[in-house]
């Protein structure tokens, strides 16, 4: 269950708050990161457990193979920073902006984000398990290749949003706007509104090879 406050966190009364930078391999756990900029950070390998993000700044991270489980973020913003290969599970993301991030072949189950901004993220050949994203901005993010299960787009704007190659199992992309970028076959595995649908007509016929005239 998506949580809105840190007071909501299960955790939130043992939580002690971080200083100083990030290790590589380092293990974080009950930890409060606050109000905290990490510039060019390298913690490659690093696990985070019941942990606790707000207000901070992250650019040039390098975080590849991170783990984060069970971890809330509120107010975080990412720039140019690589989470290739990691893993979150149990979070809850609200409010923040990433940018320029790699997630590459990254695995996400049971996340959520809700009133984020993601602009040219790279989630080729990820897992998204039981993801949703609520009332979210999806600018030139990429998910090729990867692969989507029971995940939901409610109240998002999908802006350049290249979903050439994935595959689908029961993604519901009822209530998003729909701005993609697909190859044939794509969307199979997709529930669309039939308004939806008439807003890709023209895309799904060219590339059914349909010439409408």
């Amino acid at each position: 269950m998506p949580r809105d406050r840190l007071a909501d966190l299960p955790y939130a009364a043992s939580l002690t708050l971080h200083q100083g930078g990030l290790a590589a391999d380092e293990d974080y756990e009950g930890t409060h990161f606050d109000g905290l900029d990490f510039d060019a950070p390298r913690a490659p390998g690093s696990r985070f457990l019941e942990c606790a993000f707000t207000q901070v700044t992250m650019q040039d991270g390098r975080l590849r193979r991170a783990r984060f489980s069970d971890v809330w973020l509120h107010g975080v913003r990412l720039t140019a920073t690589e989470l290739s290969d990691s893993s979150w599970i149990g979070a809850t993301i609200i409010g923040s902006m990433a940018a320029g991030v790699i997630a590459h072949g990254s695995l996400l189950r049971q996340v959520t984000f809700r009133g984020c901004k993601l602009h040219g993220v790279n989630f080729r050949a990820a897992t998204l398990t039981d993801v949703t994203f609520e009332d979210c901005t999806l600018r030139e993010v990429d998910f090729g290749g990867a692969t989507l299960r029971r995940c939901r787009f409610p109240g998002s704007q999908l802006q350049e949003t290249d979903f050439s190659q994935v595959t689908l199992d029961t993604v519901d992309l009822r209530g998003a706007e729909l701005g993609l970028i697909i190859t044939p076959g794509a969307l199979s595995g997709a529930t669309i509104s039939t308004a939806q649908l008439t807003g890709l007509a023209p895309l799904l016929a060219e590339h059914a090879g349909i010439t409408v005239a």
